[in-house]
Order: structure tokens, then sequence, then C-alpha cells
């Protein structure tokens, strides 16, 4: 009896424990399965969030691989530190997600060159804080919000949003702050270039114990020797970006290779816009033809890589198109392009009112009559419209054949819709600049221009120790021809006198309508003895003319003028006119005593008929 209780109770208790070891293993399989399912969530809520992070910084200009730098200097230096395994982990997933907060901050900005107003850096600021509540709610099994609200805090307490100082910034906060910065000295960013790494390094080691934590600075450079080659070949592979920080143009793949990933394409997207944002802000500051596209084809080829750019506009004399503006590849070619509608490329486009894609630029030599050979291969060009007229084009080469591609063609189209609106105020800006220096009666310089032209003048002269002269022109007897004839004949004579004196000095001197019948000639290079000659000589020209203010009416026309020669009459402009100025009236008078003398006087002998 007492050996069946005994084997009873043993039954008993074997079957407690199997119902035990199974509950237990029930238990354990349903915890692991917890487990695996809750890393597998935070595995999803990382990768999620990861390529949230990616697409961000593909959309700032940054590639992926440049992220991945910044994580493996990053978990380096938190190891360096002894920072325990899961705070290490913390520190390598805030690398990846610190600037998700750039979501908030508007594209402009961040693609801004120069400095930032105060409204601007206040968007900036913000995108630490936007980040952590992006962040927030992400079941994390180890603190990642706290670091990037604080990657921006500095060691001296001048940092933001909150201005921690020292120990109350995370510790992991001050490792992505100084490998944050770290990686912006060494990558090309729109409002600087990129610097050596030994360079970056220098400049953090001054920054220790003020911007940056010094224990965290001592890690980072001692880490810096082993990690620097890994960290560098993963930020800086062979494919994508020719610069760090800086996505490949459009044009670069010129249709030989694929994108290599999704995120190419998003940078790429958001490379056009910043492209043109910055060709939009370049042509804002400048008003002069030359000066605008210059700014122009700097910032184009960043969006349609080009061998050669050149601006052809109307010209309201010829009726042709010709060249304004052409810059790379057979400059001086380009330049000497003349081109009617309906001829070569430009001719094609202007009668047309498309683009034309991959055309053949030796067509444009041969329609302008050029014989000289080229190296440009293709062309793209594209029709400038204001309103629903054509002003001109503007035309991108290259020395591969057939290298543009339809994305090419839509990029250049939506540069032309700027720059056609600002060539057009360019090209009113200089014709009011010209109208402004020039008379409108003579087709002359005036008195505007002589101006600034003979301070030019005297300083060079000054400079040089050569001569400058300045002849002052008064026509004779303009009144009369006024009173007599009219007011239109008037204008005819002194449009006669001005060709005449313009015909009669050289291509380099200048000759001035100054006011009323007056004019001023400037010569360049010239003696006293040179100055009394040209004055001579003019005077002579205008005597020659014959003007009629009406059909079979001649009426003679003459000048009187004076000439002052720098520096031996003046070393200033008011000087040498007072001078010039005196002589002129000196032989004005001398022209109306002579006017006013007989003709004729009768011998003293002869006497009176009633004599």
């Amino acid at each position: 009896m007492p050996a069946l209780a005994f084997w009873l109770a043993l039954a008993a208790v074997c079957s407690l424990l199997y119902a035990w070891l199974s509950a237990y293993r029930r238990v354990r399989m349903r915890l692991e399965l917890e487990r695996a399912r809750a890393q597998q969530l935070s595995d999803l809520h990382l990768a999620t969030i990861e390529a949230l992070a990616r697409a961000i910084d593909a959309k700032d200009g940054t590639s992926e691989n440049d992220i991945r730098r910044v994580q493996t200097y990053a978990t380096a230096v938190a190891a360096e530190l002894g920072m325990p395994v899961d705070q290490i982990q913390a520190v390598s997933t805030a690398a990846l997600l610190h600037d998700i907060g750039k979501l908030a901050v508007p594209d402009h900005i961040l693609a801004r060159p120069g400095p930032l107003s105060p409204e601007e850096f206040s968007k900036v600021r913000a995108h630490p804080q936007v980040g952590a509540q992006i962040i927030a709610d992400v079941p994390f099994p180890y603190p990642v919000a706290p670091l990037l609200h604080s990657h921006h805090e500095r060691w001296d307490g001048r940092g933001y949003p909150r201005g921690l100082k020292e120990e109350e910034i995370p510790l992991g906060a001050r490792v992505l702050f100084l490998v944050d910065y770290f990686a912006a000295l060494t990558s090309r960013r729109p409002y600087h270039a990129a610097m050596s790494i030994e360079a970056a390094a220098a400049l953090i080691e001054q920054e220790s114990g003020r911007a940056l934590d010094p224990r965290v600075v001592r890690a980072f450079l001692n880490i810096l020797p082993r990690v620097r080659d890994d960290a560098e070949a993963t930020g800086r592979p062979g494919a994508g970006a020719g610069q760090a920080g800086e996505p490949a143009p459009v044009g670069d793949r010129g249709g030989l290779a694929p994108q290599t990933s999704v995120f190419d394409d998003i940078a790429l997207a958001h490379g056009e816009l910043r492209a043109l944002y910055q060709i939009a802000r370049a042509m804002g500051t400048s008003l002069g033809i030359s000066d605008t596209m210059a700014l122009v084809a700097s910032r184009l080829s960043n969006l349609v890589p080009f061998s050669a750019c050149a601006l052809f506009l109307h010209d309201d004399t010829s009726g042709a198109f010709a060249c304004r503006f052409a810059t790379g590849t057979d400059t001086e070619v380009l330049q000497q392009l003349t081109l009617r509608q309906g001829q070569g490329l430009t001719g094609w486009v202007v009668r047309h009112g498309q683009p034309l894609t991959n055309g053949r630029p030796s067509a444009d030599l041969e329609a302008a009559g050029l014989g000289q050979p080229t190296l440009l291969q293709s062309a793209l060009v594209c029709p400038l419209f204001v309103g629903d007229h054509v002003i001109g084009t503007l035309a991108v080469y290259h020395t591969r054949r057939g290298f543009y591609q339809d994305d090419h063609c839509r990029l250049l189209t939506r540069v032309c819709e700027q720059v056609a609106a600002v060539v057009h105020n360019a090209i009113v800006f200089e014709r009011t600049h010209e109208a402004s220096l020039t008379d409108p009666l003579t087709a002359l310089p005036n008195t505007r221009f002589m101006e600034g032209h003979i301070e030019r003048e005297l300083a060079r002269s000054d400079r040089d120790r050569t001569g400058l002269a300045l002849i002052v022109i008064d026509v004779n007897d303009f009144k009369e021809i006024n009173d007599s004839h009219g007011h239109a004949a008037g204008d005819r004579a002194l449009r006669g006198v001005a060709q005449t004196l313009r015909d009669n000095v050289r291509p380099y001197d200048v000759c001035v309508r100054y006011a009323g019948d007056e004019f001023i000639v400037v010569l360049a290079d010239c003696t006293r003895e040179e100055a009394e000659c040209k004055r001579l000589e003019l005077e002579d020209a205008v005597a020659g003319l014959l003007f009629e203010p009406q059909p079979g009416v001649v009426v003679p026309l003459s000048i009187s003028a004076g000439a002052a020669v720098f520096p031996r009459d003046g070393r200033s402009y008011d000087a040498l006119l007072a001078a010039a100025d005196r002589r002129m009236y000196g032989n004005k008078l001398a022209y109306k005593q002579s006017a006013q003398a007989p003709l004729f006087l009768p011998p003293a002998a002869e006497s009176r008929p009633d004599r």
C-alpha cells in the first residue's frame, strides 16, 4: 500500500511537472514570439523612418551615402566613449534621422548660397524640434527623440533650440552635433566649398570647450585615423554625386546610364527646383544683357550641361537675329552669327516658335555664310517669348552628337520662360540708358555722356602723361537760319554740322552736342599744335557744306571754334572748357567783324559825283 501511494504521488508530481514545463514552454514561446514581433515592429518603424530620412536628405541635396558616413562616425565615437549598447544604438539611429525636421524648412532657404536673414534662420532653427515631434510616438526601444531635439545645442550654451550647455545636453546629442559639424565642413554645400579632413579636424580641435564637448572631441580625434577610411569609402562611392552633398546634374547621365535608385530621382527633381530658383535669383541682380546672361550660363550648366551657350536677339535695324552673348567652345565663331527668320537652327525656331533638339550647329554657320569648322556637334535651341512675340532664342551646344534629351528640352524651356522676361527688361534698360546718353536730334553723345567720358580721359592722360584736347564749337548765324527758314531747317542744319564733325575726327575721338548750336570735340593723345590744326580742319569742313533750307536756296554754314589742351590750359574739365570757350568767342568775334566789313572800299582820291 505504501508503495502504491508512492508511485501515485510520483505520477502526480510528474504530471504537475509536465504541465508546468508545458505551460513554461508555451509562455516562453509566446514571449519570444512577442519579442520577435516587437523587434520586427521596431525594425519596420526604423526602416520606414529611415527611408523617409533618406528621401528628405535626397531632397536636401545630400546623398544617402553621406548619411551613412555620419552614422559610421557617430557610432564609432559613441563606442569610444563607452556608452551602453542601447545608447550606442540610439546614437546610430538618431544619426540617420537627425535632419528629418528639415521637412519644415522651405527649399529655397536650404538652397540659398548666401547668409540667411533672421527670419530665414528662425525657420532653420525649428528643425530639431520638428524632427523630435515627428518620431516622438515611434516606439523605439531606446531614446531617440531627445537626441534629435538637442543635436544643435552647443557646449557653451549658445546653441538652439533651448540654449542648453555642457552636461545639460544629452551625451548622444553632443556626439551628433560634432559629427554633423564635421560632415558639414567636409561636404560641399550651397553656402561653402568642401574642406579637407585635416583642416576640418583642426577646426574641431579649436572648438573644443567652446561649441564642442572636449571629451567628445578627444574621442572623435582618437577614432578618426582608424575609422576615416571606412567612413569615407561609405560616403563617397563611385556612383552618384560628383561632389559630396551635390546630386549629379540631369545631363551628366546623358542617356548613357540608368539612375541608381529612387532617391536619385528625388535628388534630381529637387536639384531642378534649386537650380531654377538660383537662376531666377541671379537674374534679378543684373540689368544688362551681358551680365544677365553670364549669370544665367553659370547656373544653367548645373541644370542643362553644355559645351557652349549663346543668346540670339532680334536686331531692329537689320531685322535679323544676331548673337548678343556667347560662352564656351567656339565662342568667336558663335559671336559672328547673324541669322534671318527661317535660316539655320535659330531661324527655324523663330519661325515655328518651338524648340529644336539635337540640331546640327554647323547649319547656323552655313546659313550665316561662315566656312569655319566647329567642334560643336549637337544643339538645343529654345525660343524666347514675350507675350506672343519671339524676341530671340537661347541655344546650348555640346561636342557630343545627339547629346540632348527630352528632359533637357523641358528644363531649358522652363529656364527660357524666366530668361525671356529678364532679357526683354535688359533690352529696355539698355535702350533707355543709351537714349539718356544720346542727343535725339543729332544722334551724337550728349552732355551727360561727355561728363563721364572726359573725367575718365583726364585720369588716363594724367596717368600716361599724354595730351588731351577739348574743342568748343558754335554754329555761326544759327538764329538767322531759324528766323528766316524755320526751326525744321535749323534742325537739318544742326544734323548736317554734326555729321560733318563726326566724319572728320578719328574713330576713338568723341563728338558731343553740348547745347543748342554748340558742340564739343574731345581728342585723345593730342598736342596743342595738333588741336589747332584739327580746329581749322573742322572749320573748313563745315564751310564746305552746301545747305539748302529750301529747294534752290543755298545758305553757307560756318562754325567758330576754340581749343584747349590738358595740362597746359587746365587740369580739370571746367578749366579746359572755360579756356576753349574763351578762344571760341574770340574767334566768333573776329568772324562777326569780318562779316560786317564792306566787301569793296572806294579809293580815297575818288570824288563824289556832284563834284
